[in-house]
């Protein structure tokens, strides 16, 4: 039977043309800034918001506490030179600097200590570019406390959600997730403080995708809090770019050659759109009272309930046994750090000062710290064996004496987890702990008080220049 070659092409064309229309995903990029723009803070569940509170709470006292440290300096001199109008505070200091360069300088200290905020199903650490970007902006414009937190739920809300829907592949292929997806964050509260309208949230949105920031392996180096400065810093910048109609492609997300297909090799969009306005990431926000990697927190939960129930002392221990998930030898695996920042990835490391000290804040991730013999002297005795059938909060650790006695301590969930959260009592003395040095004791309670009442502030200035020094 004879065929037209052309009806045959034309048909093939016609196939692939449907087959690729089956395919296409939804708009989700216009469906997430439809929902941005439309979205109120009288609609925000009781829950949502306070924890949002928390979450604010947390981020200024991680930020105050981690702004003297080199980093933050070393930036502060870099673009001090070169910074326009200096209208925003940068917290625990007393420089302002402009609010592009004030964002990015912000987000630095508040990532620096590795002491933030953790959103557990993707690692993201939430607060970070959100509320760096956001609260420089209200230096430049007012912005009610109110308006303030439902930017902040919907910057959580933006950036959770597409970490979700790119989770774990995008991070396994080595993407800092908190940078590559927190620009989105950024980018859609500074635009629902702007005011954008549905398009140019949509350009607001494009311009972030175009800014993916944060490679895992700079973990252990300050160029990992750089990440969440600069994601809030890009964010912002696409948020004011799309207010004077600076525009991108239409579906930068879910586009062919968009962010998911560069960044990602699976993608599952129904995470971004489903639920909106029902279900909040914002409420599964928690917050570490150990200042380093969060996959290491079960490890030194069960170091600390060693230590304090005095059954041995550090002399008496000939080994030391740890069974957890894979992803502490991945994310944690140092063997011997030589710094405070590269001992916040060894578990060794957290374990050894858990077991030593009883304590694994701040202090106990100095580079003194992190050299000390005694602290050398242990990590050497800390074996890990790992194990993907041992949930990610769950570890057993083993302590083995010379006597021939063991202890041992399961961890099902970790203080500071969604099962075990920290309470307000601690995130308030982690906040005065932080701010310890920084800022005048009657000071720090006053900053204490208004950020729990920060839905009812009037200005959000006035929060700013009570965090500066």
């Amino acid at each position: 039977m004879f065929l037209n070659r052309r009806a045959v092409l034309a048909s093939g064309a016609l196939a692939s043309v449907a087959a690729e229309a089956a395919a296409a995903p939804a708009p989700v990029t216009k469906i997430l800034a439809d929902y941005i723009v439309g979205a109120r803070v009288e609609d925000l569940p009781a829950a949502v918001r306070k924890q949002a509170a928390r979450s604010f709470l947390n981020w200024v006292g991680v930020t105050v506490g981690g702004s003297r440290e080199d980093a933050v300096t070393a930036a502060i001199a870099a673009l001090s030179p070169f910074a326009g109008k200096p209208e925003a505070n940068l917290l625990g200091r007393a420089e302002r600097l402009d609010i592009c360069n004030a964002a990015l300088v912000n987000g630095i200290s508040s990532h620096i200590f590795d002491f933030d905020d953790t959103h557990l199903k993707t690692i993201i650490h939430p607060a970070g570019p959100v509320a760096s970007a956001i609260l420089v902006l209200a230096q430049h414009r007012a912005v009610r406390g109110a308006d303030f937190v439902n930017a902040l739920v919907l910057g959580i809300e933006t950036e959770c959600r597409i970490g979700n829907a790119v989770f774990p592949s995008h991070y396994d292929m080595g993407w800092h997730i908190t940078g590559s997806c927190g620009v989105f964050g950024a980018a859609a509260a500074c635009g629902k403080l702007l005011d954008l309208s549905a398009q140019q949230m949509v350009w607001a949105l494009g311009i972030a995708a175009s800014q993916p920031v944060g490679l895992k392996v700079q973990f252990g180096s300050m160029t990992k809090s750089f990440h969440a400065g600069r994601a809030a810093q890009s964010g912002l910048t696409a948020a004011l770019l799309a207010a004077q109609n600076f525009t991108s492609d239409n579906a930068p997300l879910e586009g062919k050659d968009g962010w998911a297909q560069a960044l990602s090799r699976q993608c599952d969009w129904r995470e971004v759109t489903d639920g909106l306005g029902s279900r909040y990431e914002a409420a599964l926000n928690t917050y570490k009272p150990f200042a380093c990697g969060i996959v290491a927190h079960s490890g030194i939960d069960a170091a600390i309930q060693l230590h304090n129930e005095g059954h041995f002392s550090i002399g008496d221990i000939a080994a030391i046994e740890l069974h957890a998930n894979p992803l502490v030898l991945s994310l944690t695996g140092k063997t011997n750090p030589k710094t405070g920042l590269e001992a916040k990835f060894s578990i060794y490391h957290c374990i050894a000062v858990g077991l030593l000290f009883g304590k694994a804040g701040e202090k106990q991730f100095r580079d003194a710290v992190a050299n000390d013999p005694a602290i050398m002297a242990l990590r050497k005795l800390v074996t890990v064996r790992t194990d993907p059938a041992v949930n990610a909060s769950q570890c057993d650790l083993v302590v083995r004496l010379k006597d021939g006695r063991s202890v041992m301590r399961h961890i099902e969930h970790a203080i500071g987890s969604l099962e075990n959260p920290m309470s307000d009592a601690a995130l308030e003395a982690k906040f005065t702990d932080l701010a310890d040095g920084i800022l005048p004791p009657h000071r720090v309670q006053d900053l204490i008080a208004l950020c729990w009442s920060v839905e009812h502030s009037p200005d959000m200035g006035q929060i700013a220049r009570a965090a500066s020094a």
